[in-house]
C-alpha cells in the first residue's frame, strides 16, 4: 500500500511538469486543466495519507519530488507574472465596470 501513496506524489510531479511545459508555450488553458487534475490528486493524497505511511526510502523520494515540484512552481510563477501584470494593468486602465461587461 505505501507504494500507492508515493505514486500520488509522482503523479502530482508529472502534472506539475505538464503545467510548466504548457506555461512555457503560453497555453494557459492547458495550465488550468493540469492544475485542476493536480488539485484532485492532492485531495486524494490528503485522504489516503492519514491511513498509509511511507517507508524511509520513500520519504527521501517524496522530499526529492517535493523539491522538484517547488522548483517547477517557481518557474511557472515567473512565466505567469507578465500575464498577471498585463491583466492588472487592463483592470486599472479600464475600470472594474468595463471589465465585467
Amino acid at each position: 500500500m505505501p507504494c500507492r501513496l508515493i505514486n500520488y506524489y509522482k503523479a502530482i510531479e508529472d502534472g506539475s511538469r505538464k503545467m510548466l511545459e504548457a506555461a512555457k508555450v503560453d497555453d494557459w488553458d492547458e495550465v488550468v486543466r493540469f492544475e485542476s487534475a493536480c488539485a484532485v490528486l492532492i485531495a486524494q493524497l490528503r485522504e489516503h495519507s492519514h491511513s498509509l505511511n511511507l517507508d524511509p526510502q520513500q520519504r527521501v523520494e517524496k522530499a526529492q519530488i517535493m523539491q522538484r515540484i517547488l522548483r517547477m512552481d517557481a518557474q511557472m510563477r515567473e512565466l505567469a507574472d507578465p500575464c498577471l501584470d498585463h491583466l492588472s494593468q487592463m483592470y486599472e486602465g479600464q475600470g472594474q465596470s468595463q471589465l465585467l461587461h
